[in-house]
């Protein structure tokens, strides 16, 4: 620079234009040195997405450090811009940020006192690479446990799966972890991609949930092998390190996947509830996993007026809980939305805005929930090796509560290692990684940590035990139906029928009225919340009956909704195109089955496997049963464990049988002298003509 300048004060080095373009370089150059001016912040003010522990967590490990995630790249935090406090006394420690900026951890010196509330605090002072400031100051608060974490992480999952072929060569490559692990620890020198020993050039996020994602810089070379590793240099946030490296290996093929926009399946409350507790979280499920939403992307209105409140991500990135600051207004109209702007873990965004509205009742809800059913029951023998362990809880609950941490199957003192998620419905399914030992005592539990939406913990710890025999279920996992397995037929739009039908179950229609329910000579109750007639062995249920039947109607239906979802969305069929659909004369035997096509059932058909076995049939079409034919169970196979999903309308023919759970797109039909054993949960009407339904056991 020095000899720049004496260059330009000799009157012949340069001339005219050169000189001054020389001189407008120096004037940018002495400015990017700093030569008397700053650069301004730069870009939006950033978010804090997602924190480990949660807001409002329960037993923490002594030894766990605090993360923090954000939805910019950070400049380095500090002590200064990243607090712990238990009450007003400061904890000391260390910050870390990690390599991409988006994380960065708390790691206290010594170890956390038990049974203890902490407040962490990201402050206003934070900002992010762009030198924009947190708007405000961000806390969250967790109780520790009494025992630290000395358990290893272990991998869980991976995508692709190891030996997967075909592999779309724009792929996203993930690993899914058994807890929270430590973000600074997932680096690209501890999550590495080859070919052939050659690193793939590529990047390496942490989050959403616990899951850790390499994007190559370029797509894939087609049709040939990698390996994708994780060293055992990565840690969980107790400081835990894989037990070894992990490593699997996958093969592409040539094509470039379509990759999804993302929706919600569920929401509590559901659309147009009533009633709604004045101390209540929000809450929306997903198709698939999000990258963690905020305030500005998952938003409460009163009117026009935004309402204050913190949003959370689960682990899993496929629920999220909007918690407003302060109670909400009795006897009012709140609109929630899900805003374009929210993206999945892929970083697609909504389609377009997704809202539902709800109306607040006229207090709090301080009743804690229970644990009203589980599968297997207390003191079950003979339990599947790969069962899948559920709770039931008597009311909707907070998904981010529903945890690895707070639902555990142990064997012994040793904890088994599985996944936890919540839904349909208020069913919390914990699958274990590996099948679980034959012949032997489990014991599942339910911990305090589990709270409702409105924030309330179960009483105390639940827990029951079975014994497992050997067998294990073939075919897919089942359909979780929520509450709509409460009915034998659940309609949106009309259910009739031409007398005399019967009925064995309930019937419900929504958000149709009673009026939609024709023939059947209903008579209400003289609580107005049900009806009965003499077709029914059961109750009848509509939309504009007495309170509670609307909200649990509602949210039926959206069991219903995301059980036809599930349903539709198994992936890899066990058999396609069987028949080119026509089914009459087969013996089918436990699986996945898809169709493209009609599915017609001309001559009788088996359906033949164990107790436990599931089919899954799929058809993008319609199902036509011819009339006077029939399906029937062999093998102890149970009409429960049947799903029909059907795009499509289905007609029974006269005279017909039928076994399984129909989930039905548009109509259902059943005509003369048909019966059935099974449910009808159709996405518009049902027509019984002296039809018969007899709802299977559970």
């Amino acid at each position: 620079m020095t000899s720049f300048l004496q260059n330009l004060r000799k009157p012949s080095a340069l001339s005219g234009r050169a000189a001054f373009l020389a001189i407008a370089l120096l004037t940018l150059a002495v400015s990017a040195c700093g030569g008397g001016s700053t650069t301004p912040p730069q870009g939006a003010a950033p978010n804090l997405l997602a924190t480990a522990p949660a807001d409002g967590a329960s037993g923490a490990p002594l030894n766990a450090k605090i993360s923090a995630t954000f939805d910019l790249a950070m400049d380095s935090l500090s002590t200064t811009t990243f607090t712990l406090k238990q009450g007003t006394t400061a904890v000391a420690g260390t910050v870390t940020t990690s390599a991409d900026g988006t994380s960065a951890t708390f790691a206290p010196s010594s170890s956390l006192s038990a049974g203890t509330v902490y407040t962490a605090t990201i402050t206003a002072g934070a900002k992010s690479a762009g030198g924009v400031a947190l708007a405000a100051d961000s806390s969250w608060s967790f109780t520790t446990g009494t025992t630290p974490d000395n358990s290893a992480p272990v991998v869980s999952g991976t995508n692709p799966a190891d030996g997967a072929s075909g592999v779309a060569v724009n792929a996203k490559l993930s690993a899914t972890f058994s807890k929270e692990m430590d973000p600074v620890s997932i680096t690209s020198a501890s999550f590495t991609v080859k070919q052939a020993g050659v690193a793939v050039p590529g990047s390496v996020t942490y989050g959403p949930g616990a899951t850790a994602t390499f994007t190559s810089s370029a797509q894939l070379a087609a049709s040939l092998p990698f390996v994708a590793s994780l060293g055992a240099d990565v840690k969980d946030l107790s400081g835990n390190a894989l037990a070894a490296a992990f490593t699997w290996g996958f093969t592409t093929g040539t094509t470039v996947a379509t990759v999804q926009a993302p929706t919600v399946i569920s929401s509590f409350p559901v659309d147009a509830a009533v009633g709604v507790p004045l101390n209540a979280k929000l809450a929306v499920t997903f198709d698939m996993a999000m990258t963690p939403l905020s305030a500005t992307t998952f938003t409460l209105k009163q009117g026009t007026t935004a309402v204050a409140g913190a949003v959370a991500t689960s682990l899993d990135g496929k629920s999220a809980t909007f918690k407003p600051t302060s109670s909400l207004a009795a006897s009012s109209v709140y609109t929630a939305t899900i805003t374009g702007g929210a993206k999945s873990a892929a970083g697609v965004p909504f389609a377009a805005d997704t809202s539902f509205s709800f109306t607040t009742g006229a207090s709090a809800d301080a009743t804690p929930p229970a644990v009203s059913a589980t599968n297997p029951a207390d003191g079950a023998t003979g339990v599947l090796v790969n069962a899948k362990i559920s709770a039931t809880f008597s009311k909707p609950m907070d998904p981010l509560t529903i945890t690895s941490a707070t639902l555990t199957v142990k064997q012994g003192n040793s904890q088994v290692a599985g996944t936890v998620v919540y839904g349909p419905g208020t069913s919390a399914t914990f699958t274990a990684f590996n099948q679980l030992a034959s012949n032997t005592l489990f014991t599942a539990t339910v911990s305090t940590g589990v709270k409702d939406v409105a924030g309330n913990s179960i009483a105390a710890a639940f827990s029951w035990s079975f014994t497992t025999g050997t067998a294990v279920a073939k075919g897919p996992a089942p359909v979780g139906l929520g509450t709509a397995g409460n009915f034998a037929i659940l309609a949106k739009t009309s259910i009739s029928t031409v007398p005399t039908s019967a009925v064995t179950g309930d019937i419900g229609i929504s958000p149709a009225a009673a009026s939609y329910i024709t023939a059947f000579s209903l008579v209400a109750d003289s609580t107005n919340v049900f009806a009965t007639s003499p077709q029914i062995v059961g109750k009848a249920y509509a939309a504009n009956y007495a309170v509670p039947t609307p909200s649990n109607l509602t949210t039926a239906v959206s069991n219903m909704e995301t059980a036809y979802t599930d349903a539709a969305s198994r992936p890899t069929p066990d058999f396609l195109e069987l028949g080119t659909g026509a089914i009459g004369g087969k013996t089918l035997v436990p699986g996945l089955y898809k169709w493209t096509t009609t599915v017609t059932v001309l001559d009788d058909v088996v359906i033949s496997g164990g107790a436990n076995d599931v089919w899954i049939f799929q058809t993008t079409k319609d199902l036509t049963m011819a009339g006077a034919k029939h399906i029937t169970l062999a093998g102890g196979a149970q009409a429960k464990n049947v799903f029909w999903q059907v795009t499509g309308k289905v007609t029974l023919g006269t005279g017909a049988h039928f076994e399984g759970i129909l989930l039905c797109k548009t109509e259902v039909t059943l005509q003369t002298g048909t019966t059935m054993n099974g449910r009808i949960l159709a996405q518009t009407q049902v027509a019984l003509q002296q039809a018969t339904v007899t709802q299977p056991a559970h």
